[in-house]
């Protein structure tokens, strides 16, 4: 038996299909009420489980960062399977940019006793930096392999086929080490009755970022700032051109004068 202890990173995010809005001072998301897992981190939860599973024991845990004490989509992985959760939800986090978010996950898994395997999505569907996982290892010191569409893991050395352009890339690195994957990796559970009646009785530990002595955090950290938003012009009609034996003539001209060509 190889005991695996994995911490899954996972985001709250408001749900897609009810309309987004705005904040009017800041520019940013509101993320006010319920927040749902994100579809993307279901399947870092599913592939931390199923590793659990083969070494033939283990624990998965997972972290998250949100707003107002936010959890309905930390219980949805609990639900899942997972052991144990540590949520971070602070009013001065408002504002993170991706590197002090990097930072917050990094400390709370370092709470949480660190891990063999940190597994998070390829990037979040709210926010798609796409920066966040190679940021945790780097604060933590591990090796980051992203874009991971097989795990394997044999003894301490973890087995990655990366997804690339043209394939796939075959990587190798020790453990502990940090990963993304890719949709698709593995097919998320569904979560059963008995399952969402468990998670509302696992341990899942509220922090602040003072908790984690990160600071400062939020705006005051942020090397950036979203100084205006603009609405996103509307897709004009399309040029329609008949094929009356010399429309690929046309065609090319109209590429050509968009500089595609």
């Amino acid at each position: 038996m190889n005991i695996m202890n994995i911490v899954v990173c996972v985001k709250q995010i408001p749900d897609p299909a009810s309309p987004g809005a705005l904040d009017a001072t800041t520019n940013t998301l509101k993320r006010e009420g319920k927040l749902i897992l994100d579809e993307s981190d279901a399947y870092g939860v599913e592939m931390a489980l199923q590793l659990v599973a083969t070494a033939g024991g283990g624990e998965v845990s997972i972290v998250s960062m949100a707003p107002n004490g936010e959890t309905s989509g930390m219980r949805t992985a609990l639900a899942m399977g997972a052991t144990r959760g540590l949520l971070v939800s602070d009013p001065a986090l408002a504002g993170s940019d991706a590197l002090t978010t990097a930072k917050v996950l990094a400390a709370a898994i370092t709470k949480l006793g660190g891990a063999d395997l940190v597994i998070t999505a390829t990037e979040s569907s709210d926010g798609y930096t796409g920066t966040v996982p190679e940021q945790i290892a780097e604060v933590l010191g591990l090796p980051s392999v992203t874009f991971a569409k097989k795990v394997k893991i044999e003894g301490s050395i973890l087995k990655v086929d990366r997804q690339s352009e043209s394939g796939y890339d075959e990587i190798e690195c020790t453990l502990p080490a940090v990963i993304s994957v890719t949709a698709g990796v593995v097919e998320p559970r569904y979560p059963s009755f008995k399952g969402i009646m468990d998670a509302k009785k696992k341990p899942l530990e509220v922090v602040t970022a003072s908790d984690l002595g990160i600071t400062p955090v939020g705006w005051a950290a942020a090397g950036q700032k979203i100084v205006s938003v603009t609405k996103a012009e509307a897709r004009q009609a399309g040029q329609v051109f008949e094929d009356d034996g010399e429309a690929f003539g046309k065609i090319v001209a109209f590429l050509e004068n968009l500089k595609l060509i």
